[in-house]
């Protein structure tokens, strides 16, 4: 009997998932502690786990050998050094939010090349004003677009970036996909790459490599007329350097769903600057079939590990993904 522990917090869907997993799978014993001290006493000879497995519990571990983790993207100290260093293999969901992100950015691509943020400025204020848009317009089929990281989310962008028409380049330590209509480059050519680009669009996870990364110089290599997308994580970013190069005129404009700090704090310039469009870290909220898409992978990489085959989406713990 292979025992698979789904951490706390519990809630509606990992209950569900227990069943359901037991149901497809016989061979599989899966265990919801609700505490962390449950945490403690179930894992010692637990197979496999879903969520985060903290330095203590990883002590206890006497038989891990896979964890599937909740997030393509996880939270800054998942992963430590006693958990890179041990034998366990870790996996990720990473593909599953690849057209509603990518959707997201396309709305930021679309709104931006358009202007949107300065007719709506004008909507709000009850003023007719054709002459509202202040950055240069930008017709996407001669425009190019900059795709850091072509994985789940970027791959589709850059399909959907090419249904409009435009130029697509890529920059990826490890492309996944075989996109023949991407101009693909190691990140090593990121800023010759750069200058070239109407849209910089970072879909990159924070890891110790792509942390701070997009900083004034990177924002000084970028056309005048270009604008800075992130929807990947926040941590990649210098804050202050993005609202320089805004408040100066370095670049046109940006759309960001994630943000250095969150919540975005108040006091922060890029809620009043122009041509700014942001989004509270939503880009798949309230998507209906994520967890379903969650549960396949979970489902999938059970059938994997019984078997004795290669997990799907493994992670290089020492990058973070």
């Amino acid at each position: 009997m292979t025992k698979f522990i789904m951490m706390p917090p519990q809630d509606a869907h990992k209950r569900e998932w227990a069943k359901r997993l037991e149901t497809e799978l016989s061979e599989y014993q899966v265990i919801l502690p609700e505490t962390d001290e449950e945490v403690l006493s179930a894992i010692v000879d637990a197979d496999a786990v879903y969520g985060w497995v903290s330095p203590e519990a990883l002590q206890r571990a006497k038989k891990l050998q896979w964890i599937q983790n909740p997030d393509a993207g996880p939270f800054p100290g998942y992963y430590y050094q006693a958990l890179i260093e041990h034998p366990v293999t870790i996996c990720n969901p990473r593909g599953i939010y690849f057209d509603h992100i990518s959707q997201h950015i396309m709305m930021f691509v679309l709104g931006l090349s358009r202007g949107l943020p300065y007719y709506m400025d004008a909507q709000r204020q009850r003023r007719w004003d054709k002459d509202a848009r202040k950055s240069g317009y930008i017709d996407l089929a001669q425009a190019t677009a900059l795709i850091v990281g072509v994985g789940g989310i970027g791959h589709e962008t850059a399909r959907l970036c090419a249904e409009f028409g435009m130029k697509v380049i890529g920059v990826d330590p490890r492309p996944e996909y075989e996109l023949s209509f991407v101009e693909m480059h190691a990140p090593t050519e990121l800023d010759i790459v750069l200058p070239r680009a109407d849209f910089v669009i970072a879909t990159t996870p924070h890891t110790p490599e792509t942390e701070g990364m997009w900083h004034k110089k990177r924002f000084d290599l970028m056309k005048q007329s270009a604008y800075f997308i992130n929807i990947g994580r926040g941590k990649t970013m210098k804050l202050a350097d993005l609202i320089a190069a805004l408040e100066n005129g370095d670049i046109a404009g940006c759309g960001l769903d994630v943000f250095e700090v969150e919540p975005l704090p108040a006091k922060s310039p890029l809620w009043t600057l122009s041509n700014v469009m942001l989004t509270p870290h939503i880009a798949v909220k309230d998507a209906e079939n994520i967890p379903e898409r969650r549960f396949e992978i979970i489902l999938e990489n059970a059938r994997r590990f019984a078997s004795g085959t290669p997990l799907r989406n493994v992670v290089n713990k020492a990058a973070w993904y």
